[in-house]
């Protein structure tokens, strides 16, 4: 059971080393409102790709709802905040801007 758990500690080490590489500015902190769009948006594709194959999941429909909210109040957040970084993350994780912004 050890084996087990070591081996999904490095697995998701391994992934937020991944987006922390892609992060603007090199800022791992996953406080830090880029982070946790990247971090969103990773988790995003994840539960897209598992409702492709399992379309009436609607629990996972559900979350994934939710994330894609969390994730445009953080982008309304940035854009008010830091309009170059905004575009930035929105250029380099190819997803749509807000309206009107």
């Amino acid at each position: 059971m050890e084996q087990a758990i070591v081996i999904i500690i490095i697995i998701t080490t391994d992934k937020y080393k991944y987006i922390d590489a892609q992060l603007v500015g090199g800022n791992k902190d996953t406080g830090f409102t880029a982070s946790q769009i990247y971090y969103l948006t990773h988790q995003i594709s994840k539960l897209t790709s598992h409702l492709e194959s399992h379309s009436e999941d609607y629990s996972s429909r559900r979350g994934l709802i939710k994330l894609l909210g969390k994730r445009k109040r953080l982008l309304i957040y940035l854009s008010d905040g830091d309009i170059a970084l905004y575009a930035q993350i929105i250029k380099n994780l190819g997803i749509r801007g807000l309206k009107g912004r």
